[in-house]
Parts: C-alpha cells; structure tokens; sequence
C-alpha cells in the first residue's frame, strides 16, 4: 500500500533539541506537531518504522521522537499512488506554525512539521485538509486493523 500519512505528536514539555545536521539546540514548544510524510513503497512499514523505539537516525522526524518528550497520539493517512504530501504540508500550515525546513529537504517546502497548542486543532485541521483535497483517510485503529 502506498499513501500519505500525518503524525500527531505530543510535546509533553518545551525542550531544546538537535535535530541531526539541521537544528542545534532549536526549541520545540510545548504542545502538538504534526508531521507530514509520504510512503511510496509501504505505508504499513513507514508507519511501524514511526511508532517503534529502535530504529537508527535517519530522517528528521527520528531526532524529534526519540525525544522523552515526544510522543505520537495518532495517526492520521490515505491509500494512494498520488503523491500529497507537499499539498497537505501547505494546507495543515495555513492553521498552524511550520518548524522551518524540517522534513522537507527532498522538495520545496517550507516544512513538513507543523506546530498547534492543542491536540483538537492539529487533528482538526489535517481531517480539513483531506476534505480540501477530496482524499479518503483512516486514523490509527484503522491501521491496527489492517496489520493484524
């Protein structure tokens, strides 16, 4: 299965992070980030790969939730071969505050993490995001579902 996924992570506390080369000592803000990403290959996979502990450091979204602080609340995700991720990024972040190029070194975006002080309106303002862009999602139990 190929799609687009967002990931809602809780910052429980403010910290001081180094995100990879990217960022050194850059502040995430208490409160929620979404992360927008795309699994062209295997959305069951890329996901999994998010929600477990051991994995290596790869992309910017690993420095960010292998933070104590951090934690994802759920997941929020299409099935698709289209490609949305840069339009979800574009759309989330009119409601939100982009962290500035993180996640998005493969394309021109202002960033794939977007910040919001509550978990209602991170969450609400993706759902509204697959409404704009008329593309069926699916949040976490669905996933476990599917998996099992």
């Amino acid at each position: 299965m190929k799609g687009c996924y967002c990931l809602i992570i809780s910052m429980k506390k403010s910290e001081k992070l180094n995100i990879g080369h990217l960022y050194q000592d850059h502040k995430f803000k208490k409160g929620y980030y979404v992360y927008i990403g795309s699994a062209m290959n295997s959305i069951v996979a890329r996901i999994n790969r998010h929600l477990s502990d051991e994995k290596k450091l790869h992309w910017h979204i690993d420095y960010l939730l292998k933070n104590e602080s951090s934690e994802i609340r759920d997941v929020l995700y299409n099935i698709s071969d289209k490609k949305i991720e840069c339009d979800l990024a574009a759309i989330i972040a009119e409601n939100g505050e982009g962290v500035p190029k993180f996640g998005c070194s493969d394309c021109n975006c202002n960033s794939h993490l977007i910040y919001f002080k509550r978990k209602r309106d991170a969450v609400n303002s993706v759902k509204s995001a697959y409404d704009n862009l008329n593309m069926k999602y699916y949040n976490l139990n669905y996933f476990k579902k599917k998996i099992n």
